[in-house]
């Protein structure tokens, strides 16, 4: 290296030893970087757009070409063959392989080649075998149509591209990271590719969402075409089995058996949560049993899995390729135009090769019969020379060849010279000349295919599908997700303590009060005695104030929770009451709930969990000429408004205590409860259909096509089965009428019940397995119709019409029922119900949160509390205590 080196003499010696010198590589760096990142991107991590394969899948299918027999070849001596083209080591070109013969379409496979399921590798190579497919046959290969470029040592030739007339890379999927950048593209459905290239072909619009190897449930509702900033969010097949187990039968892409379980038993360990144990029985499929303890719920359970583990995941694909030597970001769609395109102008040529070599025996079949049909061998047996043979046959063809489609040329007449004696004495006119008719007639419909280019393509990816497409449905089911709320799902194992003298409050603290059980994800809600409120995380030790009244765990956008306070505003101010709910904060901050006044206090505060209003009684201290000391406040009486609202003046005058009357029921309206279809989960939002409004004893009834009835709680953490055909709010005095076919008897019952016991599943229908449920309703007077099968020798009947509720009195569940009809039933109908007016459900009164509204005062009579503000007289400052009742209520007194 040299450079000056100014720097690195000295001028004081004359003579000085030459020395090497430091030279700036900035420039030498950048250009090798380059070149590094460039080879990575094209030579390595990226496929191309062309035929969808990175170079090492590319070079390995070749060599399965180049060694292909129609046998089995040891994948260690495929992988040696493509090393001849590959520059890189051999387990590197065993994984590329094996990756592409998990995914079973260009390979046929034998041996252990792992599991995508379980996560198992494949055997060593020297173990397996593979040869090409008979699509990796149909679709890859054409040498004629395939450019070619020497090898790395330049020993062999290999192919540019191959000639792949399917789309391959959304088929297969590839991913990839290089230099600067990556690439992923997930795994499309065979015959849904097959059915988009023939829409993209018939100018029709098209959408590809993937479809995973390994099942389970996926939202595409984000995918983005597949880029960058899409999202995929994948979930395994969660099923109950019975009230203890749940079985997991397909998992989210990306995932195996292994590493679910593994994420499944760290939550358990974490405490998020609860499962007794867990079997693997996964063998050609999935099937995780998870056992869980008495008593929990399989829906929460179910939610918990998704929120905590890896049974949903979310997938970010990024849809790059090469192409022209450069990566290009491009979607899911265009990608199948592309190459959709790119298989027509594949087809193209080998309709084009294919027509010039049919006229090229088109022409030598011609030339050749009008050699020997005319003789013109005779005309050589004079010749001494070659070049007067060839003249002599050329001047013996030229009156007979103005129907050919190109002149003779010398080649030509060489390959008559070589026309054997035997061939031409066995010459049989008809038998060419039916050749020749036969050559006119492939011409023609490969010049057909040629005119009608586009119809030629759509029958061939007809017929891939036709050919390759029986078993390869889609495994993945497309359903979109509603979000799981973690802080509802979350088993609460962690026990919370409060200091309420200290103002502390933590999961540390066990020598002090026990509050609740919590998670570390929750939030927690705190209350102080003069009037402060703060919302905090769940931590060892929180400081909050001191004088804690209530501690609870807290809920986000929970508007049934409704506090009742009375407070006194300052040290001598009135006293005023007021009702809110608190839907949402700042975390950590603290909000004072009073007036703002110094020396503000609660007289009395509690927490209703479904907006109940209490009743209590006020005493006020004997000071001057107050005529009434004491008398009665109902909490129904009181708007709720927001929780920075002054609230309601109670009186003016120094209260002695507030205590609890009696205990108050629900303000609040029935809450109305929603079905969305679409995420097939209950919702509070208005998403879907309105199943109607709930008080918090009301159940819903569910019954399902196997002749299941039950009825639950309303939770939106509720699953729901695919073959549920009745969900509605349960009347527990509306009966349930059914007709079902009894499997052991052969005959059409009908019955009619109400359901007694909550909670439980119970089947209405016998157990034998052809029983079937044919009709259910929840109508007070459900109408039937009944249509008869004709039978032998007889006039078909004509159809019935029943009363169902004159055909049977109600029973209870179990009951057989009666039996329908004697004659044979083609198919049973339900009408509309005869009209009946079922007894109305009176609602509760509906309060609403509203802003304060300043009205009249009338402070001479303190026993009516006021709607709005008002300014009082100060009065002597009271010094009473506060403490709990029996029920855990705030009481001042």
């Amino acid at each position: 290296m040299t450079e000056d080196n100014d720097d690195l003499t000295n001028d004081n010696i004359e003579h000085q030893e030459p020395q090497e010198t430091i030279t700036r590589i900035t420039g030498m760096y950048k250009e090798w970087f380059l070149d590094y990142a460039s080879y990575v991107i094209l030579e390595r991590a990226v496929p191309a757009i062309e035929d969808g394969f990175k170079p090492v899948q590319r070079r390995i299918m070749h060599s399965m070409k180049d060694l292909d027999d129609g046998r089995y070849n040891k994948v260690a001596n495929i992988v040696g063959h493509t090393m001849q083209y590959h520059p890189h080591g051999d387990a590197s070109i065993a994984d590329a392989m094996v990756q592409i013969g998990q995914k079973d379409l260009l390979i046929d496979t034998q041996g252990n080649w792992g599991n995508i399921l379980t996560g198992d590798r494949a055997a060593a190579s020297r173990y397996i075998e593979a040869r090409i497919s008979k699509f990796g046959l149909d679709v890859v290969y054409n040498p004629k149509i395939t450019e070619w470029q020497a090898s790395y040592d330049g020993r062999r030739k290999e192919p540019v591209n191959l000639p792949v007339m399917f789309p391959l890379l959304l088929a297969q999927g590839g991913e990839g990271i290089a230099v600067g950048l990556s690439t992923k593209i997930l795994p499309h459905n065979f015959i849904e590719l097959i059915e988009a290239s023939i829409k993209h072909l018939q100018g029709k619009r098209f959408t590809i969402v993937p479809d995973f190897p390994t099942g389970g449930v996926a939202d595409f509702s984000n995918y983005n075409d597949g880029l960058r900033g899409g999202k995929v969010r994948v979930r395994a097949k969660i099923s109950q089995v019975d009230k203890n187990t749940l079985a997991i039968t397909e998992i989210p892409f990306g995932t195996t058996t292994s590493s679910l379980i593994d994420s499944i038993l760290k939550a358990n360990d974490k405490g998020k949560i609860k499962i007794k144990k867990i079997e693997d029985n996964t063998a050609a499929e999935v099937e995780i049993l998870i056992h869980l303890p008495s008593g929990l719920s399989p829906d929460k359970t179910i939610d918990a899995l998704f929120a905590f583990t890896s049974c949903e995941s979310s997938i970010s694909p990024l849809g790059c390729v090469i192409e022209d030597n450069k990566p290009l970001f491009i979607g899911v769609t265009e990608m199948l135009r592309r190459s959709t395109d790119n298989t027509v102008q594949l087809l193209k040529q080998e309709l084009e090769i294919k027509l010039g070599e049919l006229e090229e025996q088109w022409h030598f079949a011609s030339l050749e019969r009008i050699f020997i049909e005319n003789r013109i061998y005779r005309d050589i047996e004079e010749e001494e020379t070659w070049e007067g043979v060839i003249n002599a046959i050329d001047k013996g063809l030229q009156p007979h060849i103005k129907h050919l489609k190109r002149a003779i040329t010398v080649e030509d007449i060489t390959r008559l010279t070589e026309i054997r004696i035997k061939r031409i004495s066995k010459f049989d006119i008809d038998k060419a000349q039916q050749k020749i008719d036969a050559l006119e007639d492939q011409i023609a419909e490969v010049k057909h295919h040629l005119a009608n280019l586009i119809d030629y393509a759509i029958a061939y990816f007809t017929r891939l599908k036709k050919e390759y497409g029986k078993g390869r449905e889609r495994k993945t089911e497309i359903r979109t997700f509603g979000d799981v709320d973690a802080t509802k799902v979350v088993i609460r194992n962690t026990k919370l303590y409060v200091n309420r003298e200290e103002g502390f409050i933590g999961t540390s603290l066990r020598r002090d009060e026990y509050v609740c059980d919590c998670s570390d994800i929750d939030d927690i809600i705190a209350f102080t005695a003069d009037g402060k409120m703060m919302v905090t995380k769940v931590d060892s030790k929180t400081f909050i104030g001191k004088n804690i009244i209530h501690v609870a765990v807290f809920k986000k956008k929970d508007k049934r929770t409704i506090y009742n306070m009375i407070y006194r505003d300052g040290t001598k101010g009135a006293s005023f009451v007021k009702r809110f709910a608190v839907t949402s904060i700042t975390r950590d901050k603290e909000y004072d709930l009073t007036n703002g006044n110094k020396g503000s206090k609660l007289w009395y505060f509690s927490a209703n969990p479904n907006g109940e209003a209490e009743v209590v009684t006020i005493s006020l201290r004997q000071v001057g000429s107050i005529k009434k000391l004491k008398w009665d406040l109902d909490f129904a009486d009181i708007l709720i408004k927001g929780r920075a609202s002054k609230g309601n003046v109670v009186t003016k005058y120094a209260i002695k205590s507030v205590e609890l009357k009696e205990k108050g029921i629900s303000t609040l309206k029935p809450r109305k409860i929603w079905f969305d279809d679409t995420v097939q989960r209950l919702n509070v939002d208005g998403r879907g259909e309105l199943i109607g409004e709930f008080r918090g004893e009301d159940k819903l009834l569910i019954i399902n096509q196997k002749g299941v009835a039950k009825t639950v709680t309303p939770e939106v953490t509720l699953h729901f089965d695919d073959d549920m055909i009745i969900l509605e709010k349960w009347v527990p005095k509306k009966p349930i009428s059914a007709i079902y076919f009894d499997g052991e008897k052969e005959k059409y019952f009908v019955k009619r019940f109400v359901v007694e016991n909550e909670n439980k599943e119970e089947s209405f229908i016998t157990d034998h397995p052809n029983s079937q449920l044919e009709i259910v309703s929840t109508d007070w007077k459900p109408v039937a119709d009944i249509e008869f099968t004709k039978e032998r020798g007889k006039d078909r009947r004509d159809n019935e019409t029943i009363n169902l509720e004159d055909f049977i009195a109600i029973k209870g569940i179990t009951a057989l029922g009666n039996q329908l009809t004697k004659h044979k039933v083609n198919q049973i109908n339900l009408l509309d119900p005869i009209p009946y007016e079922a007894p109305e459900e009176t609602p509760a009164e509906e309060l609403e949160v509203v802003d304060e509204v300043t009205v009249t005062k009338d402070s001479d009579n303190p026993t009516e509390v006021k709607n709005g503000d008002e300014s009082l007289p100060k009065k002597d400052e009271d010094d009473s205590d506060f403490g709990l009742d029996d029920k855990g209520q705030v009481t001042m007194f």
